[in-house]
C-alpha cells in the first residue's frame, strides 16, 4: 500500500480518504484468515500501515506543533508493531510481501 501523496491537484482529505480505501481491502482480506490469531495479525497490519499513511499526511499538510509530534510518533510506534507483526508471521511460515 503506498501512502497517500499530497500535490496541487489533491486536497488533504482527498489524499486521508485514499489513505483509508487503501487499508481496507487489505485488512478485509486479512481478517478472512482461517486462523483468528493469524487472521488479527493479516487484518491489523494495513490498519497499522493506514494510520503511518494519515500520519504522512499530516506532517506534509499540518502545522500543529502537537499534532506533528504525535505523526512522529504513531509513524515510529506503528512501524514497530508492523515489524513485530511481520516476525510473528514469519515463525509461522507466512511471508508477505514488503510494502
Amino acid at each position: 500500500m503506498a501512502p497517500a501523496e499530497i500535490d496541487a491537484s489533491s486536497s488533504v482529505a482527498a489524499a486521508y480518504e485514499q489513505s483509508m480505501l487503501g487499508m481496507h481491502d487489505e485488512m478485509m482480506a486479512g481478517l478472512r484468515h482461517e486462523d483468528p490469531d493469524i487472521a488479527f495479525v493479516l487484518g491489523m497490519i494495513p490498519h497499522h500501515q493506514g494510520a503511518i499513511d494519515m500520519a504522512r499526511i499530516q506532517l506534509a499538510a499540518g502545522s500543529d506543533p502537537e499534532n506533528m509530534e504525535l505523526a512522529r510518533h504513531i509513524i515510529a510506534e506503528q512501524q514497530q508493531e508492523i515489524d513485530a507483526m511481520r516476525a510473528w508471521l514469519r515463525e509461522r511460515g507466512i511471508e508477505l510481501p514488503d510494502s
